[in-house]
Order: structure tokens, then sequence, then C-alpha cells
């Protein structure tokens, strides 16, 4: 019979730098490879929207990955994207977030799209990660959920050339051409 090994976040903190991204889902380690240069391109697009909007508003704090976000001992994910809202600045410290985050973004690459639209969204519902974006690049969608009742409901949804605002951010609006990359 083989024994399962729980890593904590005392493990996780000492794994080498070596480009992939490691993460900790209940104890179990998380390795996915570095991601392409549209997901890069995507997300850059994506953080430079959301913190402009944050940040003239004062709503808040907007991270790029890697940020830690420990959501407890055995359970350390690194979202794309992590925005937290000012009321809650004190889960930040020099670690990174400590305890769940206002928004998690994950943009899904083809080696995590199965870990973005499964595990995580589990986990982040678990751990009471108040809003979950799903960024598909080859979809050219962006899927808004909240948590309600302890499970994600869809709370909105980019795609086309629609322009729309998503939770929980009512007052920006998103326009596609300016997080696609042209070709």
């Amino acid at each position: 019979m083989m024994t399962r090994v729980r890593l904590t976040y005392e493990d996780y903190a000492v794994l080498p730098d070596d480009g992939r991204r490691y993460e900790l889902h209940e104890g179990e380690l998380s390795v996915t490879p570095a991601p392409g240069l549209d997901h890069q391109d995507i997300l850059g697009n994506l953080f430079v929207i959301l913190r402009g909007h944050v940040n003239a508003r004062g709503l808040g704090k907007v991270f790029v990955a890697p940020v830690d976000c420990i959501l407890e001992n055995i359970t350390v994910v690194q979202p794309d994207i992590v925005f937290v809202e000012a009321a809650r600045r004190s889960i930040m410290s020099k670690r990174g977030i400590e305890g769940p985050p206002t928004l998690a973004v994950e943009v899904v690459s083809p080696s995590s799209t199965a870990i973005d639209r499964r595990r995580k969204l589990q986990l982040y519902a678990r751990y009471v990660v108040l809003y979950y974006w799903i960024v598909d690049p080859p979809a050219t969608t962006i899927e808004a959920y909240q948590l309600t009742h302890g499970a994600y409901r869809e709370a909105g949804t980019l795609s086309g050339t629609s322009v729309v605002s998503l939770p929980p951010f009512p007052e920006l609006m998103l326009d596609p051409r300016e997080i696609w990359p042209t070709p």
C-alpha cells in the first residue's frame, strides 16, 4: 500500500525556480509548463486594463502571476491575475495573498484547461474566492463566475465583438479588441 504524502507551504517554498508553475492543491503538487506567447500577450493586455481601472478608482490591488495565493497551508495557487478589494488588504503579506482573493483570473492553455475548468473551479469555490474568470484564448471568450451559496454561477460572458462589463467591475467596459492579440 502506497502512502500519499501531503505537501505543505514549507515544502512548496523550497521547490526549484525552473520556469515551471508549481501549485499545491490540497497537499498535492501540480506542475505545469510556462505558458505560451499568446497566453502571455492576453494576460498582459487584461492586466493593464484591470490595473488601470482598479488603481484609478482606488478599488484595491491587482497582481499578475506569479503571486502566491495561500488559501491554506496545503493549498497554494498562482492565478494569472489576482484582485484584492481595498477592504481586504489585510490578507496581503510579504509571502503573497494569505486567504482567498476577491477575483482569480485564469487564462487557459492547452496544458491547463482541465485544471482551470474543473480542479481550480472547485478549489476556488471551496476556499470562497467570490469571483472567478476563465479566459479562453481559442474561443476568444471570458466566462465570469460569481460564488453564490457555495457554488459558482455564470455571471456574464465576453464574446464576439460586444463590449461588456463583468463582475466585480460594473463600471469597467471590456472591449475584446483590447484583449485578444491581433495576427
